[in-house]
């Protein structure tokens, strides 16, 4: 594959294994506005990839040209491309990337918050303006992550908490059957305990259902914990990447994003400087 591999010594064997590969990719807004830059990385089948940064990164629109949102709101890779199972999808619309298996969670837990979570349930049973299920257990993939969405079908989704609205998402997304599942900011909002719950349902879904995951997030501790992977991304730019359980040991992450640096750091009061400053 053109694309970067993540690490010297990645065979053919283990490119065969991607499911999304960016190349030297460049997002633009409206034919001006750089949003990302440069950004090459790679997803392998069944695994679950951390994406992090602070907001503005560019982790939200990373998400959005995967999925074909970002053409929907006038964002275009300008240069390089974007290959899924080694097809190049390259600026395609969101209704091409669905029908490929992709389901996006966007940030803010969107539900229909005039219809029962039982109607926002069955939306998941659509795809293009037609239910391709029928099944009549549809919704117990559903509920055997999220058994708490059984008590409430009846609830309107906007009465419902944040956490039964994430759940209600997940388990939305769920139903439409994903072999890709991008979420953005699946722990906004929400109380430390509901955050710990949602990322190990995360990981359930991942072992039990074979999805593979792209978690976009700041909260860094909790979303290296369940990756396999990590790319962390500044104005733009991926700054960094190793394998999470590496990542995580690196003293720029542990001060910058987890708070533990075990170095006498000099550099406490300058924080806002970038991560590059201190490693380039």
């Amino acid at each position: 594959m053109p694309a970067e591999s993540r690490a010297a010594g990645t065979t053919e064997s283990d490119a065969d294994r991607a499911v999304v590969e960016l190349d030297n990719v460049e997002i633009v807004y409206d034919d001006h506005f750089l949003a990302v830059q440069g950004v090459s990385m790679s997803v392998d089948e069944g695994d679950i990839v951390a994406l992090l940064g602070p907001n503005g990164a560019g982790k939200s629109t990373i998400l959005k040209m995967i999925s074909g949102i970002g053409r929907t709101e006038r964002g275009e890779v300008s240069r390089g491309n974007v290959f899924y199972r080694g097809e190049d999808v390259t600026n395609f619309g969101a209704n091409e990337m669905v029908d490929r298996g992709i389901t996006h969670i966007l940030e803010g837990r969107r539900v229909f918050e005039d219809l029962t979570v039982e109607e926002n349930l069955r939306c998941g049973l659509y795809r293009g303006g037609r239910r391709f299920r029928f099944d009549e257990d549809d919704y117990d993939i559903a509920f055997d992550y999220f058994p708490q969405l059984k008590e409430i079908m009846d609830l309107k989704a906007g009465y419902a908490s944040g956490g039964q609205q994430q759940m209600l998402v997940i388990a939305r997304a769920l139903i439409h059957r994903p072999e890709l599942l991008l979420l953005d900011e699946p722990s906004l909002g929400l109380a430390p305990k509901l955050v710990q719950d949602i990322f190990e349902t995360l990981v359930e879904i991942n072992e039990q259902e074979d999805i593979t995951m792209i978690v976009a997030d700041q909260n860094a501790k909790r979303t290296l914990d369940i990756a396999d992977y990590g790319y962390v991304m500044e104005n733009g730019q991926i700054e960094l990447h190793d394998p999470a359980d590496q990542l995580v040991q690196r003293e720029e992450i542990k001060e910058f994003y987890l708070g533990t640096s075990s170095e006498d750091s000099r550099y406490t009061d300058i924080r806002h400087y970038k991560i590059r400053k201190r490693w380039t």
